[in-house]
C-alpha cells in the first residue's frame, strides 16, 4: 500500500443534480468521514439524516455555535470553517466549492480545496464554473459533471396576486420581505418566511409550515439559494439587486441560477420568473439560466494559512502574504483580520500578547464571528475582553457569562429585535462552545441552546401571527384585488391616515395606531389600503428624521428622545457617562438597516446636545493641558464636580483660566451649576446609574433642605451643611470671604449672614461649622468686655476663646455705639 494515492474527485453541475446525496452516500460507505457545508442549517439538516442512518453515537455535528461530538464518532457534519482537519478520516468532502470565489469567505473554501484531504477519498461538490481553476490547481483531480434531473424554464412576469400556488418569492432585504409577505397575507391568506438571520429551528418551523401546505407561498431572501430542498414549483424574483455587505450590486447570472434552481426538485420540472416591481429578465440571462451555461471563474480568493505566531506584527504580516499561484487573489479583509489589526494598536493588548502562545490566543479570540454586524467597535471590544480574561485568568469569568445570558434570556420584542437577539445568542454560543475557554462548558452550551430555542419558537410564532391569517385568506378569496387598489389612501401632514376620506388611524413617530372604532370586514379592507399608504409614508419619515436639524429633537423628562411630538427612542447607559446609548423604539415599519441609521443620527444629536450644554467641560476635556490631563479626566467622569480639596497651589492656579475652581470642598466648574447645564448633568447621572432622572430644585435658591441622596446632590453642586444643603459656589465664595475676615482674630458676627444664605437663624451654627467656622457667644469673653447687649463673635472652628486674666484689668473707657468700633477699642485696651 506504500504506492497508494488518495483519490480526489470533483462532482460539478447545476442545482438538483444529487451531488450532496452522492457525497453522503460515499462517506457513509467508508469507515470514517468529514463533510463541510456552507451553512450551519445545512450541517444540522444533514447531521439529522446521518443520525438516522448510522445512529447518534457514530455521528458528530460541529459548527461554530454547536458541537455534538460523541466519544466514538466516525462521521462529522460540519460547517466548512469548523471542519476538524486534524482528524484523520478516510473520506472528506466540501459542498459548494465554487464559493472559493466569494470575496468574504472564499479563502476558507480555497484552503480546504488546496489542503483538506481524506486518507482514501476526497470529493468537492459545486458548480461547473470552477472546473478550469480547479483543474489548474489540482491537476490530478477527477472531474465528473452531472446533469440536472429536471428542466428549468422561464415563465416571465406575474403579479403577486397571479403567482401559482407552491411559489417562492425572493427579495433581498428584510423590508422587502416583510412588505411582500404582508401583501401575500392580505391577498392569498399567508406565507412562510425564510431569511438568513433565522435560526435553524425557526427556519425549519417555517419550512414545515410550507411543506404541510398550511400556506401555499414562501417569501425568502437569497438564503434559499443553498440547500433548501422543498416542494417549490415556481421561483419569482421581486428584485435583481442585493447589498453584499459592502455595496449594492446586481445579481450575477450564476447567483440567479442558484436561486431559480430551487424550483422543480427531483424529476419534477420547475419555472422561474419575476414579480412585484422587478423588470423582466434579459434574454441572455434567461438563456444562461435555462442552459446552465456561465462564464468560468477567473480567480479564487486565498489567504495564507501557515501563520507566524511569533508576535502580533508577524501574525499580521503572514496574513497579508501575497497569493502563491496564478488564479489566486486576496479577497476582502475578513472580520478576524480586521479585528486583529484593530486590537494590535491597543498598548494593553500588545503588552499581553507576548510570545507565540499569547499571540495564538489573541488570534483565537479575534475569530469570534461578528454575527451582529452593527458596524461599530462592539465586536472588537468583546474580542479584546475575551483575550484579556483568557490571558490573565485562563478561563472566562462565570459571572460575566451569566450576566450576558441573563440579558439575552428574553422573548419580548418585534421580529427584528428577536432576530438581533438571536445573533447575540449565536456569538455567545460560539464562545461557550470553546471548552478550553470555560471552566465547565457543557451547562453553558446547554443554556445557549435553550435560549436560542426559546427565542426561535417565539420568532416563529410572531412570523405566523404577522404573515399567516386564515380569516384574511377567506376574506381575500371573496374580494377582488382591484377593490383595494381603487381605494384612495393618504397620510395627512398631522400623521392622520385617511382611507376614502375616513380617518382609520394615525402615525405617532414611526408607530401606526389603528382607529379602534373600525371593526370587522371593513377594518381589514381599510387597513389593507392604509398599510399601502404607510409603505410610502414611512420611508419619507425615516429620511426626514435622518436629515432633520438637531433642534427638531428634544429629550423628555422620562429619558426619551422626542421628534415631531412623538417618542421615537430611549436613552440608556452608554460606554462613558457623557455618551449615553440610544435605543430605537420598536416599529414594524423600520427594518434593521434603517433602525441603525436612525440610531446613529440620534446618537450624534445626543452627543452634540451634551457638548453644547456642557460646553466648558467638553472643551477642556477635548484638549486638556498635559500636566492636568489626569485631574480633568476625573472631573469629566464626575460631570464637573469632583469632591475634596484637590491639587497643589500651582495646579490650582493653572486650573483657574480653564474655568475650574479648586476650592475647599470640591474641584468644580461654576458654569455647570447653571440651570441648563444642571439639567443635562442630572440626566447623564441618572442614565449612568440606571434610575429615573431626579427632580432639581428651582433655579436661584441658595440653600435647600437636606437631600435623601447626598451623592447626587453634591454632584449637582449642593454642599451638605448640617440641616440644609448650601449651593457649592456660594459656600466657596462666602467661606473664603469669612475666613479672610477672621484671618487675624475673631470678629463680630455679621448680622445679615443668615439671610445671605437664606437660612433660619437656628440653622446658622451648623452651616458655619461645615464652613470651618463657629460662633463664640460674647459671654465667654466676660461681661466687662462689652456693655450690654453683647454681640457674638465669628471665629475659626478651632479657635479657643480668651479668658480675662486675674486680677481683672481696670474698666475700659466707654465704648462707642458701633460694634466694630467697640471691638477696635477692646483690642486697644487689651494691648
Amino acid at each position: 500500500m506504500s504506492g497508494f494515492s488518495p483519490r480526489v474527485k470533483a462532482v460539478l453541475g447545476p442545482t438538483n443534480t444529487g451531488k450532496t446525496h452522492l457525497a453522503i452516500e460515499r462517506m457513509l460507505g467508508h469507515a470514517s468521514g468529514i463533510i463541510g457545508f456552507p451553512l450551519r442549517l445545512l450541517a444540522r439538516e444533514n447531521y439529522d439524516r446521518m443520525v438516522l442512518r448510522k445512529g447518534a453515537k457514530n455521528v458528530a455535528l460541529i459548527t461554530g455555535e454547536e458541537k455534538i461530538v460523541p466519544p466514538g464518532a466516525k462521521y462529522f457534519s460540519c460547517t466548512v470553517e469548523a471542519m476538524p482537519l486534524d482528524r484523520r478520516v478516510e473520506f472528506l468532502a466540501v459542498d459548494e466549492i465554487q464559493l472559493c470565489a466569494d470575496p468574504d469567505r472564499g479563502h476558507i473554501f480555497t484552503d480546504r480545496l488546496l489542503h483538506a484531504r481524506g486518507l482514501v477519498e476526497t470529493m468537492f461538490l459545486g458548480a461547473e464554473t470552477i472546473r478550469r481553476l480547479l483543474k489548474r490547481l489540482i491537476p490530478d483531480a477527477e472531474i465528473e459533471t452531472r446533469p440536472r434531473l429536471s428542466e428549468l424554464s422561464y415563465a416571465g412576469p406575474a403579479k403577486l396576486s397571479r403567482l401559482p400556488p407552491r411559489s417562492a418569492i425572493v427579495a433581498f432585504s428584510s423590508t422587502e420581505v416583510y412588505a411582500i409577505a404582508e401583501a401575500v397575507r392580505r391577498r392569498r391568506g399567508g406565507c412562510a418566511v425564510v431569511m438568513g438571520r433565522l435560526s435553524p429551528r425557526t427556519r425549519n418551523a417555517q419550512v414545515a409550515l410550507y411543506q404541510a401546505k398550511e400556506v401555499d407561498f414562501l417569501v425568502a431572501t437569497d438564503a434559499i439559494g443553498m440547500g433548501l430542498n422543498m416542494d417549490v414549483d415556481h421561483v419569482g424574483f421581486a428584485g435583481l439587486s442585493k447589498f453584499d455587505g459592502h455595496r449594492p450590486r446586481l445579481l450575477q447570472a450564476p447567483e440567479v441560477a442558484q436561486i431559480a434552481g430551487r424550483a422543480g426538485r427531483g424529476m419534477r420540472d420547475g419555472t422561474f420568473g419575476v414579480t412585484a416591481n422587478c423588470p423582466p429578465l434579459a434574454d441572455e440571462l434567461v438563456n444562461a439560466v435555462e442552459s446552465h451555461a456561465f462564464e468560468p471563474l477567473e480567480q479564487l480568493c486565498w489567504r495564507n494559512s501557515a501563520l507566524d505566531f511569533t508576535s502580533t506584527d508577524t501574525l499580521l504580516a503572514s496574513l497579508m502574504q501575497p497569493p502563491p499561484a496564478f488564479g489566486l487573489v486576496r479577497g476582502q479583509d475578513a472580520t478576524d483580520a480586521m479585528t486583529l489589526a484593530s486590537l494590535s494598536m491597543d498598548p494593553d493588548i500588545r503588552k499581553a500578547a507576548q510570545g507565540r502562545i499569547a499571540t495564538r490566543m489573541l488570534w483565537d479570540a479575534c475569530q469570534i464571528p461578528d454575527f451582529r454586524k452593527l458596524a461599530n467597535d462592539w465586536h472588537a471590544k468583546l474580542c479584546a475582553r475575551v483575550f484579556l480574561h483568557l490571558r490573565h485568568d485562563k478561563t472566562l469569568p462565570v459571572d460575566w457569562i451569566a450576566n450576558q445570558f441573563e440579558g439575552l434570556d428574553k422573548t419580548e420584542g418585534d421580529i427584528d429585535t428577536l432576530m438581533q437577539r438571536l445573533a447575540d445568542v449565536r456569538v455567545w454560543a460560539y464562545i461557550t462552545a470553546r471548552a478550553d475557554w470555560m471552566k465547565d462548558a457543557i451547562p453553558w452550551q446547554n443554556r445557549a441552546r435553550e435560549i436560542e430555542d426559546k427565542i426561535s419558537d417565539t420568532l416563529h410564532e410572531k412570523l405566523m401571527a404577522r404573515f399567516v391569517d386564515k380569516r384574511a385568506a377567506h376574506l381575500t378569496r371573496r374580494l377582488e384585488a382591484k377593490e383595494t387598489e381603487d381605494l384612495l389612501s393618504v397620510v395627512s401632514a398631522r400623521g392622520v391616515v385617511l382611507v376614502e376620506g375616513h380617518e382609520v388611524g394615525r402615525i405617532d413617530g414611526f408607530q401606526f395606531h389603528p382607529d379602534p372604532a373600525t371593526q370587522g370586514q371593513e377594518k381589514k379592507l381599510v387597513l389593507r389600503a392604509a398599510r399601502r399608504a404607510l409603505a410610502q409614508e414611512m420611508p419619507r419619515r425615516i429620511l426626514r428624521a435622518e436629515l432633520a436639524q438637531d433642534d427638531a429633537f428634544s429629550i423628555s423628562p422620562t429619558q426619551r428622545i422626542i421628534w415631531e411630538g412623538a417618542e421615537i427612542a430611549r436613552l440608556r447607559k452608554g460606554a462613558s457617562i457623557m455618551r449615553p446609548a440610544v435605543e430605537m423604539n420598536p416599529s414594524e415599519f423600520i427594518d434593521g438597516a434603517a433602525r441603525e441609521r436612525l440610531r446613529v443620527r440620534l446618537a450624534a444629536y445626543m452627543a452634540a446636545s451634551v457638548d453644547a450644554k456642557l460646553a466648558p467641560l467638553a472643551a477642556v476635556m477635548a484638549a486638556p493641558p498635559p500636566p492636568l490631563r489626569g485631574v480633568i479626566h476625573r472631573l469629566g467622569e464626575a460631570l464637573g464636580v469632583l469632591p475634596g480639596e484637590i491639587g497643589t497651589p500651582a495646579e490650582k492656579a493653572a486650573l483657574k483660566p480653564l474655568g475650574i475652581v479648586a476650592g475647599r470642598f470640591a474641584l468644580f466648574m461654576p458654569a455647570l451649576l447653571k440651570p441648563n447645564a444642571a439639567a443635562m448633568r442630572a440626566l447623564l447621572w441618572a442614565l449612568w446609574n440606571g434610575v429615573e432622572t431626579p427632580r432639581l430644585p428651582p433655579a436661584g435658591l441658595v440653600s435647600i433642605p437636606a437631600s435623601s441622596n447626598p451623592d447626587f446632590a453634591f454632584m449637582m453642586g449642593w454642599l451638605p451643611a448640617g440641616p440644609v444643603m448650601l449651593r457649592l459656589d456660594i459656600a466657596e465664595k462666602l467661606g473664603g470671604e469669612l475666613h479672610y475676615l477672621i484671618r487675624k482674630q475673631p470678629v463680630v458676627l455679621p448680622t445679615n449672614l443668615a439671610s445671605r444664605m437664606s437660612l433660619k437663624p437656628e440653622s446658622l451654627p451648623g452651616v458655619l461649622n461645615v464652613l470651618g467656622l463657629r460662633i463664640i457667644p460674647a459671654a465667654t469673653l466676660g461681661p466687662k468686655f462689652f456693655g450690654p447687649p453683647a454681640p457674638p463673635l465669628l471665629a475659626r472652628r478651632k479657635h479657643v476663646a480668651v479668658k480675662p486674666a486675674a486680677p481683672p484689668p481696670p474698666p475700659p473707657e466707654p465704648l462707642p455705639d458701633s460694634p466694630f468700633a467697640a471691638l477696635a477699642a477692646l483690642r486697644r485696651t487689651a494691648s
